[in-house]
């Protein structure tokens, strides 16, 4: 790549949720301090509870920290889009800025307006692209969090992946019935497992979860996940491998099925859930989008994610769109193959839907 094209790279953006005490802190310092060779920008909001240790600043302005490793850390005491747009001046000649920023929200913040202000602003748009959002949860305490905390609730259902933090602290049974509950809330998010925020970066950063072009799988078994030979999840191989698109949901869904609802044999109703649909006949292009475009509409503040696939009667290309609340983005992408089967899938997360009207309205539009 020459470094005028480099330069004209979209930096990509990560935005990392997560309840206070899951381990967000240990994850950062690690971006800061660690030698990776890359050059981040962590971005932590003003009430963040980011502990970083006064000996790693250089040089510190006033809300920009320059670090040891070249990293960049600075707080939000106003807009996101001001901040972004000051970090992007601190570009070097012929590179980007940065190879990534990270984002971190409050305890309490849902990540919602946070992505939204990287597909609204103009300028923001145009030298950064959303890569992903993040949630970190903690294996002991995210069973109590979920239960009272709508946030913590919202945080899950919006990630793109989510790295179960902690997992040395709590039983083989907890683990698997804290698996099953976040998949209810969130069937497309890859889950990764973690002991003291040691995720490998490549699994935070650079995952493309908001690329239209990666979703090549949605798979309608999300909601009702086949069972695996030991009921784990096998997320350590993912993320890696971005030539095949499909990496990231072949092995995140083998737990046991959503109506077992493990050791303490009790069901957790959450109001916000997974829904899939799907339908082996060609949609109408026109009825969908605008069933779509009706839905988001009137639905859109309690729709936090949706993602899909679909085929279009009269076109060779697949229809891929994703949502997030009532901002939608679809595109027509590459042709189905001549072998591959051709069918139309959707995955709407989301709070108090009714799945018998969804599913309805989704097959009303075949051709």
């Amino acid at each position: 790549m020459t470094d005028t094209a480099s330069a004209n790279a979209k930096i990509p953006v990560t935005v990392l949720t997560g309840y206070l005490g899951a381990g967000k802190t240990t994850l950062l310092n690690r971006i800061l301090t660690e030698d990776h060779g890359k050059r981040y920008a962590v971005i932590v909001n003003e009430f963040g509870e980011i502990g970083i240790d006064n000996d790693l600043v250089v040089g510190a302005d006033e809300d920009v920290f320059e670090m040891n490793n070249g990293c960049v850390c600075c707080t939000v005491r106003g807009d996101l889009i001001r901040v972004v747009a000051g970090l992007m001046k601190r570009q070097r000649p012929g590179k980007p800025a940065f190879d990534a920023i990270i984002v971190e929200t409050t305890g309490l913040a849902d990540p919602g307006p946070v992505a939204q202000t990287f597909f609204v602003d103009d300028e923001v748009k145009a030298k950064t692209q959303l890569d992903s959002v993040t949630a970190l949860v903690d294996a002991k305490h995210v069973m109590a969090r979920l239960d009272d905390s709508k946030e913590a609730r919202e945080q899950v259902a919006f990630a793109d992946r989510i790295i179960l933090n902690k997992v040395d602290l709590v039983s083989g049974e907890e683990l698997a019935e804290v698996e099953r509950r976040l998949r209810a809330l969130n069937p497309l998010a890859p889950i990764t497992r973690a002991e003291r925020s040691n995720v490998p970066l490549d699994q935070v950063l650079g995952v493309h979860g908001f690329d239209l072009e990666r979703i090549t799988e949605v798979r309608p078994d999300f909601v009702n996940p086949p069972h695996g030979a030991d009921g784990h999840v096998h997320d350590e191989h993912c993320g890696h491998d971005h030539e095949h698109a499909h990496h990231d949901h072949d092995h995140s869904h083998d737990h046991a099925h959503d109506h077992d609802h493990g050791p303490r044999g009790h069901a957790h109703q959450d109001d916000i859930k997974g829904i899939a649909l799907s339908l082996d006949r060609p949609l109408d292009g026109q009825k969908f989008t605008k069933w779509l475009d009706e839905l988001l509409g009137s639905q859109g503040q309690n729709i936090l994610r949706a993602k899909g696939i679909i085929e279009v009667a009269g076109e060779n290309r697949r229809l891929v769109f994703q949502a997030v609340h009532m901002i939608l983005e679809g595109d027509l992408q590459k042709p189905w193959g001549d072998k591959e089967r051709r069918w139309s899938r959707a995955v709407f997360i989301g709070r108090d839907l009714d799945e018998a009207a969804l599913r309805a309205g989704f097959e009303a539009c075949a051709a």
